[in-house]
Order: C-alpha cells, then structure tokens, then sequence
C-alpha cells in the first residue's frame, strides 16, 4: 500500500515544471538524509573509504548532496515512467553521439557505471534506439511493474534476468544490439575477482571483459549526469576503448575501475554511495557495514 501511494505520488507530481520538480525531489533527499539512518551511515563509510584524506565535514557535505541528487532523481521518474517522449527527451539530451556512429556496425557495449543518472541515461537511449540489457525483478509487485514499463514503452529492448547467463545478451550482441551495462556494483563473491576501487579492494565481476570478448564488441562508456536546476540530465557518450579487452581479465577490470574513479572525481555527490560496494570481503577481512 506504500509503494502505490508513493508511486500515486510521483506520477502526479510529474505534471510540476522541472524548476520546481527539481528543488522539491532536493527537499525530499534531505528529508531523507535525516532520516535515513542505516543507508546514511552506508553513503559515508564508502566516502570515508574512498576518500581518507578528506574531512568529516566534507565527506558529511557529499553525503547530503548525494542523498538531494537521489531524491531529486526519484521524483523525475514520474516524467520516464508517464510522461511523453518528447518531455523524456527534452530532459535528458545527448552529446558525443559521434563516438557510437564511429563504431556503428559492430557489437557495442555500452559501459554506464552507477551514477545518479543511470535510469535517465537508459530511458533516453531506449526511446530512440532497440537495445539489450539485463533486468532484476523487484520483490515488491507494484513497483516491478512500473519499473518494467517505464524501460518498454517506447522502443521495446531485449531484457534478460541476470540469471540467465551471458548467453542471450552475447547473441544479441552479435545482432546488432547495443547492450546497456551496468557491472559496477557488489553482486557477492560469484563471478568476481577484487581489484581496487579507490585503493580499496572490491569485489568486481569481470563480464565486461569477458562479454566484450565472446562478443568481438567494443566497449563504449556512457554516463549520464544530473546537471543544477530545471537543466535536467546529460548523457555522454565517451570514446570508445582502444586495447580491449585483452588476455589479462584482472587488468580489464581494474582498467574499468579506474575509469569510473575519474568520472567520480568529476561528480563525487552523483555517484550511487548508497549501495554497499565494499560488502564482499577478502578471507578473514573485517566487514564495513
């Protein structure tokens, strides 16, 4: 009963103006932020361990400003899940284009790493362009279901559980498909090897690499970022990776670490601090969280 009210909600206030959207889904991050004890405390362990040499009213001021950009995004969802295409488009436009068209042909990954913006960044593609991506069914019906239509409703994807295996998403590949991929998160000790995220070791699966090579595809990054104000989302397509994958699976997947570090660096408060990247330990190593 929650979930519908809450979901009743953003899909009413997505008739708001993106100026005043925007401040209101900023007011509910920081509601959020006071209230949110346990994923408050998530946000500023991975700050502290990503960023040591920073005070605590730095990585304090990052957290707040992280958890208003989230509640920021969470309100804008009403404008992805109901809203026309052409409002979907004007929200989030798209620079760098060229670098996909230079690669046009061939099986292309696109490599978007966890910031605020993912989910604006996949809708936007999706309203234009047939892809392939990996879907996690929510335990919660309701919101499974908008989730579900919000990433179908214009050009329908290819969507596959990760339970299923790289498989499916490599055949698509090999048709054509570009395939929206989002490895940068702690998904247990399976398929994973640690490499450092910030000097930190964690737990990091290696399909990027591994994809790319049953593929034959090129890995191109896209990241999508939430710019001040009524502005709304950005969507960047970077160059695409020369040299990989190569034969070293550990060196892809630091390579692809030290790729979002940077993207980091350049919008600490829009990285997804509130997933416990560190959970998964080394043998014998003291947990975070």
């Amino acid at each position: 009963m929650l979930t519908r009210a809450a979901l009743a909600v953003i899909w009413l206030l997505r008739l708001l103006p993106l100026q005043l959207l925007a401040p209101l889904g900023r007011g509910l991050g920081f509601l959020l932020y006071l209230l949110g004890r346990e994923r408050r405390e998530v946000a500023l362990t991975n700050l502290k361990l990503c960023f040591p040499q920073w005070s605590e009213t730095e990585r304090r001021r990052v957290g707040r400003a992280h958890f208003q950009a989230f509640g920021r995004s969470i309100l804008e969802h009403g404008i992805l899940w109901w809203s026309s295409k052409a409002r979907v488009q004007r929200l989030v436009r798209m620079e760098g284009i060229e670098h996909w068209q230079e690669v046009a042909g061939r099986p292309v990954i696109w490599f978007a790493p966890h910031f605020i913006g993912l989910d604006m960044g996949g809708v936007r593609l999706g309203s234009e362009y047939r892809v392939v991506s990996v879907y996690s069914r929510q335990k919660d019906p309701a919101f499974d279901a908008i989730l579900y239509s919000g990433r179908t409703r214009f050009v329908m994807p290819e969507l596959y559980s990760r339970q299923e295996g790289v498989r499916s998403v490599v055949k698509a590949l090999r048709r054509g498909l570009p395939f929206y991929y989002l490895p940068d998160m702690d998904f247990g000790s399976r398929d994973s090897i640690f490499v450092p995220f910030f000097g930190v070791p964690a737990a990091t699966i290696t399909g990027l690499s591994r994809i790319a090579r049953l593929a034959g595809a090129t890995v191109l990054p896209v990241v999508t970022r939430q710019l001040p104000g009524a502005a709304g989302y950005v969507l960047t397509f970077h160059p695409a990776w020369e040299n990989f994958p190569t034969a070293d699976v550990e060196a892809d997947t630091r390579r692809m670490n030290a790729f979002i570090e940077e993207r980091v660096l350049e919008m600490p408060e829009q990285y997804y601090w509130l997933h416990k990247r560190f959970k998964t330990r080394p043998p014998d190593e003291a947990k975070y969280y």
